[in-house]
Protein backbone atom coordinates (compact mmCIF):
# COMPACT_ATOMS: atom_id res chain seq x y z
CA UNK A 1 0.00 0.00 0.00
CA UNK A 2 1.31 3.79 -0.94
CA UNK A 3 2.31 5.35 2.05
CA UNK A 4 0.13 8.16 1.79
CA UNK A 5 -2.84 5.96 1.91
CA UNK A 6 -1.69 3.84 4.73
CA UNK A 7 -1.23 6.72 6.70
CA UNK A 8 -4.81 7.99 5.98
CA UNK A 9 -6.69 5.28 6.29
CA UNK A 10 -5.05 4.33 9.79
CA UNK A 11 -5.66 8.18 10.82
CA UNK A 12 -9.06 7.93 9.49
CA UNK A 13 -10.34 4.38 10.98
CA UNK A 14 -9.01 5.60 13.95
CA UNK A 15 -11.04 8.70 14.16
CA UNK A 16 -14.79 7.83 12.47
CA UNK A 17 -17.77 9.58 13.37
CA UNK A 18 -21.08 9.12 14.64
CA UNK A 19 -23.47 8.47 11.58
CA UNK A 20 -26.87 10.07 11.68
CA UNK A 21 -29.51 8.05 12.99
CA UNK A 22 -27.49 6.33 15.99
CA UNK A 23 -29.28 7.14 19.74
CA UNK A 24 -27.58 9.51 21.74
CA UNK A 25 -25.86 8.67 24.25
CA UNK A 26 -27.46 9.17 28.08
CA UNK A 27 -26.79 11.95 30.05
CA UNK A 28 -27.57 10.28 33.56
CA UNK A 29 -27.05 13.79 35.34
CA UNK A 30 -29.81 15.74 33.26
CA UNK A 31 -27.32 18.43 31.85
CA UNK A 32 -28.36 19.85 28.94
CA UNK A 33 -25.44 18.89 26.23
CA UNK A 34 -25.16 19.72 22.94
CA UNK A 35 -23.93 16.34 20.70
CA UNK A 36 -22.94 18.59 17.88
CA UNK A 37 -19.01 17.47 17.41
CA UNK A 38 -16.54 19.62 17.20
CA UNK A 39 -14.47 20.96 13.57
CA UNK A 40 -11.62 18.86 15.05
CA UNK A 41 -11.74 15.59 16.84
CA UNK A 42 -10.27 16.19 20.15
CA UNK A 43 -10.01 12.90 22.20
CA UNK A 44 -11.03 12.90 26.35
CA UNK A 45 -9.03 10.52 29.00
CA UNK A 46 -9.90 8.76 32.03
CA UNK A 47 -10.73 10.82 34.32
CA UNK A 48 -11.62 14.11 32.78
CA UNK A 49 -15.20 14.15 33.44
CA UNK A 50 -15.52 11.34 36.47
CA UNK A 51 -17.06 14.47 38.87
CA UNK A 52 -20.07 14.44 35.96
CA UNK A 53 -20.42 10.58 34.89
CA UNK A 54 -18.84 8.83 37.25
CA UNK A 55 -15.23 6.92 37.87
CA UNK A 56 -16.33 4.04 35.16
CA UNK A 57 -14.84 5.55 32.23
CA UNK A 58 -17.42 3.53 30.07
CA UNK A 59 -19.83 6.15 31.20
CA UNK A 60 -16.90 9.02 31.14
CA UNK A 61 -16.67 8.28 27.30
CA UNK A 62 -20.95 8.60 27.31
CA UNK A 63 -20.90 11.67 28.65
CA UNK A 64 -18.00 13.23 26.34
CA UNK A 65 -20.34 11.73 23.34
CA UNK A 66 -23.13 13.71 24.74
CA UNK A 67 -20.96 17.08 24.62
CA UNK A 68 -19.76 16.40 21.37
CA UNK A 69 -16.62 14.80 21.84
CA UNK A 70 -15.65 11.90 19.29
CA UNK A 71 -12.82 10.39 20.58
CA UNK A 72 -10.32 9.28 23.41
CA UNK A 73 -6.91 8.53 24.39
CA UNK A 74 -5.45 6.44 26.97
CA UNK A 75 -2.01 6.59 27.88
CA UNK A 76 -1.90 3.21 30.64
CA UNK A 77 -3.75 1.26 27.73
CA UNK A 78 -1.41 -1.51 27.67
CA UNK A 79 -1.79 -2.18 32.08
CA UNK A 80 -5.16 -2.59 31.90
CA UNK A 81 -6.75 -6.24 31.74
CA UNK A 82 -7.34 -7.65 28.36
CA UNK A 83 -11.35 -7.50 29.32
CA UNK A 84 -10.94 -3.93 29.97
CA UNK A 85 -8.97 -2.69 26.89
CA UNK A 86 -11.93 -5.00 25.00
CA UNK A 87 -14.54 -3.45 26.69
CA UNK A 88 -13.34 -0.02 25.72
CA UNK A 89 -13.02 -1.30 22.16
CA UNK A 90 -16.74 -1.85 22.45
CA UNK A 91 -17.96 1.20 24.10
CA UNK A 92 -16.14 3.06 21.22
CA UNK A 93 -17.34 0.93 18.14
CA UNK A 94 -20.94 1.27 19.21
CA UNK A 95 -20.27 4.72 19.58
CA UNK A 96 -18.32 4.95 16.34
CA UNK A 97 -15.55 6.80 18.30
CA UNK A 98 -12.13 7.12 18.01
CA UNK A 99 -9.12 5.68 19.82
CA UNK A 100 -6.47 7.90 20.31
CA UNK A 101 -2.30 6.76 21.50
CA UNK A 102 -1.80 3.78 24.44
CA UNK A 103 1.87 4.52 25.35
CA UNK A 104 3.92 1.48 24.73
CA UNK A 105 5.37 -0.13 27.03
CA UNK A 106 9.05 -0.18 27.13
CA UNK A 107 9.75 0.12 30.02
CA UNK A 108 9.68 3.69 31.57
CA UNK A 109 10.66 7.19 29.44
CA UNK A 110 14.54 7.15 30.69
CA UNK A 111 15.07 4.06 31.42
CA UNK A 112 16.46 1.52 29.12
CA UNK A 113 16.76 4.60 26.85
CA UNK A 114 17.01 3.41 22.75
CA UNK A 115 19.75 5.78 22.45
CA UNK A 116 22.50 3.82 24.35
CA UNK A 117 22.23 0.66 21.54
CA UNK A 118 21.97 -2.28 24.07
CA UNK A 119 20.59 -5.09 22.63
CA UNK A 120 18.94 -5.54 26.17
CA UNK A 121 16.87 -2.08 26.13
CA UNK A 122 16.18 -2.86 22.12
CA UNK A 123 14.36 -5.86 23.21
CA UNK A 124 12.15 -4.66 25.72
CA UNK A 125 11.26 -1.81 22.88
CA UNK A 126 10.49 -4.76 20.39
CA UNK A 127 8.90 -6.75 23.05
CA UNK A 128 6.14 -3.81 23.45
CA UNK A 129 5.81 -3.65 19.79
CA UNK A 130 4.33 -6.97 19.58
CA UNK A 131 2.24 -7.03 22.85
CA UNK A 132 1.14 -3.47 20.93
CA UNK A 133 -0.71 -5.63 18.43
CA UNK A 134 -3.51 -7.37 20.28
CA UNK A 135 -3.55 -4.29 22.59
CA UNK A 136 -4.93 -2.55 18.93
CA UNK A 137 -6.90 -5.09 18.21
CA UNK A 138 -9.00 -5.21 21.32
CA UNK A 139 -9.08 -1.53 21.59
CA UNK A 140 -9.37 -0.49 17.87
CA UNK A 141 -6.37 2.39 18.97
CA UNK A 142 -3.79 1.93 15.85
CA UNK A 143 -1.30 4.32 17.49
CA UNK A 144 0.98 4.10 20.29
CA UNK A 145 3.28 6.62 21.94
CA UNK A 146 7.04 6.08 22.00
CA UNK A 147 9.59 7.86 24.04
CA UNK A 148 12.99 6.63 23.30
CA UNK A 149 14.25 7.77 26.80
CA UNK A 150 17.37 9.63 27.75
CA UNK A 151 20.62 10.68 26.09
CA UNK A 152 23.32 8.61 27.19
CA UNK A 153 25.85 11.34 27.80
CA UNK A 154 29.25 9.54 27.10
CA UNK A 155 28.30 8.53 23.45
CA UNK A 156 28.06 11.29 20.57
CA UNK A 157 24.93 13.05 19.78
CA UNK A 158 25.54 10.96 16.18
CA UNK A 159 25.76 7.76 17.19
CA UNK A 160 22.79 8.20 19.82
CA UNK A 161 21.04 9.11 17.13
CA UNK A 162 21.73 6.44 15.07
CA UNK A 163 20.97 3.84 17.62
CA UNK A 164 17.13 5.05 18.10
CA UNK A 165 17.18 5.09 14.30
CA UNK A 166 17.87 1.36 14.13
CA UNK A 167 15.69 0.37 17.14
CA UNK A 168 12.83 1.98 15.19
CA UNK A 169 14.02 0.29 12.14
CA UNK A 170 13.32 -3.00 13.78
CA UNK A 171 10.26 -1.91 15.80
CA UNK A 172 8.12 -0.64 12.58
CA UNK A 173 9.29 -4.24 10.91
CA UNK A 174 6.81 -5.66 13.96
CA UNK A 175 4.50 -2.98 13.43
CA UNK A 176 3.36 -1.91 9.84
CA UNK A 177 1.91 -5.28 8.81
CA UNK A 178 -0.88 -4.31 11.42
CA UNK A 179 -1.54 -0.88 10.44
CA UNK A 180 -0.38 0.33 13.67
CA UNK A 181 1.90 3.57 13.72
CA UNK A 182 4.37 4.34 16.41
CA UNK A 183 4.49 8.36 17.53
CA UNK A 184 7.85 9.69 18.60
CA UNK A 185 6.81 12.30 21.74
CA UNK A 186 9.51 15.67 21.95
CA UNK A 187 8.55 15.70 25.78
CA UNK A 188 9.56 19.03 28.01
CA UNK A 189 9.56 16.83 31.45
CA UNK A 190 13.26 16.76 32.04
CA UNK A 191 16.40 17.84 30.17
CA UNK A 192 17.61 14.35 30.33
CA UNK A 193 15.22 13.35 27.82
CA UNK A 194 16.93 12.74 24.34
CA UNK A 195 14.20 13.13 22.20
CA UNK A 196 12.93 17.37 22.42
CA UNK A 197 12.21 19.08 19.46
CA UNK A 198 10.13 18.68 16.57
CA UNK A 199 12.53 19.05 13.99
CA UNK A 200 15.06 16.30 15.90
CA UNK A 201 11.72 13.91 15.70
CA UNK A 202 11.04 14.56 11.95
CA UNK A 203 14.93 13.78 11.12
CA UNK A 204 14.59 10.45 12.80
CA UNK A 205 10.90 9.67 11.17
CA UNK A 206 12.80 10.81 7.68
CA UNK A 207 15.47 8.60 8.56
CA UNK A 208 13.24 5.58 9.43
CA UNK A 209 11.25 5.79 6.39
CA UNK A 210 7.98 3.90 7.31
CA UNK A 211 4.22 4.88 7.22
CA UNK A 212 4.43 3.54 10.82
CA UNK A 213 6.95 5.90 12.12
CA UNK A 214 5.39 9.88 12.81
CA UNK A 215 5.41 12.15 15.04
CA UNK A 216 3.59 12.76 18.24
CA UNK A 217 2.88 17.02 18.58
CA UNK A 218 2.55 17.54 21.97
CA UNK A 219 1.84 21.25 21.42
CA UNK A 220 2.09 22.29 25.51
CA UNK A 221 5.57 20.10 25.24
CA UNK A 222 6.75 22.10 22.39
CA UNK A 223 5.70 25.71 23.46
CA UNK A 224 7.67 24.80 27.05
CA UNK A 225 11.01 23.51 24.72
CA UNK A 226 10.79 25.47 21.80
CA UNK A 227 7.28 28.20 21.36
CA UNK A 228 6.63 28.77 17.78
CA UNK A 229 4.10 26.19 17.86
CA UNK A 230 2.43 27.41 15.07
CA UNK A 231 5.84 27.31 12.26
CA UNK A 232 7.01 23.88 13.61
CA UNK A 233 3.42 22.44 12.99
CA UNK A 234 4.23 23.64 9.05
CA UNK A 235 7.68 22.84 9.33
CA UNK A 236 6.74 18.78 10.32
CA UNK A 237 3.65 18.76 9.33
CA UNK A 238 4.13 15.73 6.31
CA UNK A 239 5.66 13.40 9.98
CA UNK A 240 3.10 14.32 11.99
CA UNK A 241 -0.10 11.78 13.07
CA UNK A 242 -1.08 12.94 16.17
CA UNK A 243 -1.54 16.18 18.34
CA UNK A 244 -1.66 16.59 22.17
CA UNK A 245 -3.27 19.64 23.56
CA UNK A 246 -2.39 21.52 27.15
CA UNK A 247 -1.74 24.60 27.83
CA UNK A 248 1.15 26.30 29.45
CA UNK A 249 1.80 27.26 32.09
CA UNK A 250 -0.31 24.72 34.08
CA UNK A 251 -0.83 22.11 31.73
CA UNK A 252 -4.48 22.87 31.40
CA UNK A 253 -7.31 23.24 28.84
CA UNK A 254 -7.32 26.19 26.12
CA UNK A 255 -7.95 29.73 27.20
CA UNK A 256 -6.05 29.15 30.87
CA UNK A 257 -2.68 29.92 29.49
CA UNK A 258 -0.42 32.01 27.43
CA UNK A 259 -1.35 29.73 24.47
CA UNK A 260 -3.81 31.03 22.10
CA UNK A 261 -5.57 27.54 21.14
CA UNK A 262 -8.38 28.85 18.85
CA UNK A 263 -5.72 30.31 16.50
CA UNK A 264 -3.56 27.23 16.19
CA UNK A 265 -6.88 24.49 16.02
CA UNK A 266 -8.09 26.73 13.39
CA UNK A 267 -4.69 26.48 11.89
CA UNK A 268 -4.91 23.12 12.11
CA UNK A 269 -7.95 22.77 10.58
CA UNK A 270 -7.38 24.50 7.59
CA UNK A 271 -4.14 22.26 6.89
CA UNK A 272 -6.92 19.19 6.38
CA UNK A 273 -6.06 17.19 9.81
CA UNK A 274 -8.07 14.23 10.04
CA UNK A 275 -6.89 12.47 13.23
CA UNK A 276 -7.20 12.74 16.51
CA UNK A 277 -5.90 15.82 19.02
CA UNK A 278 -5.56 14.15 22.79
CA UNK A 279 -6.80 16.35 25.57
CA UNK A 280 -4.06 15.03 27.75
CA UNK A 281 -4.10 18.15 30.53
CA UNK A 282 -5.86 18.77 33.40
CA UNK A 283 -8.58 20.32 34.34
CA UNK A 284 -8.29 24.34 35.54
CA UNK A 285 -10.88 24.00 37.93
CA UNK A 286 -12.03 21.06 40.08
CA UNK A 287 -15.72 19.37 40.26
CA UNK A 288 -18.51 19.61 37.66
CA UNK A 289 -18.05 22.84 37.71
CA UNK A 290 -14.65 22.43 36.01
CA UNK A 291 -15.51 19.98 33.83
CA UNK A 292 -18.04 22.26 32.51
CA UNK A 293 -15.84 24.92 32.18
CA UNK A 294 -13.31 22.86 30.34
CA UNK A 295 -16.42 22.07 27.50
CA UNK A 296 -17.05 25.52 27.61
CA UNK A 297 -13.62 26.61 26.32
CA UNK A 298 -13.10 24.02 23.98
CA UNK A 299 -16.33 24.95 22.17
CA UNK A 300 -15.32 29.12 22.66
CA UNK A 301 -11.84 27.77 21.07
CA UNK A 302 -13.32 25.57 18.39
CA UNK A 303 -15.43 27.93 17.34
CA UNK A 304 -14.11 29.78 14.03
Amino acid sequence: MQRKHFIQNSLLGGASLFTAGIAKASDNNGAKNSDKPFHLNYGIHDGMFKNSAGDDFIEQIKFGYDNGFRAIEDNGMMGRTPEEQQKIGDALAKFGMGMGVFVLNKGGNGANTLAAGMPEFVEIFLKGCRNAIDVSKRCGGKLTTVVPGDFERHLPMGIQTANVINALRKGVEILEPHGIIMVLEPLSDTPDLFLRTSDQAYAICKAVNSPSCKILFDMYHIQRNTGNVINNIDWSYDEISYFQIGNNPGRNEPTTGEMDYKNIFKHIYDKGFKGILGMEHGNAKPGKEGEMALIKAYRDSDNF
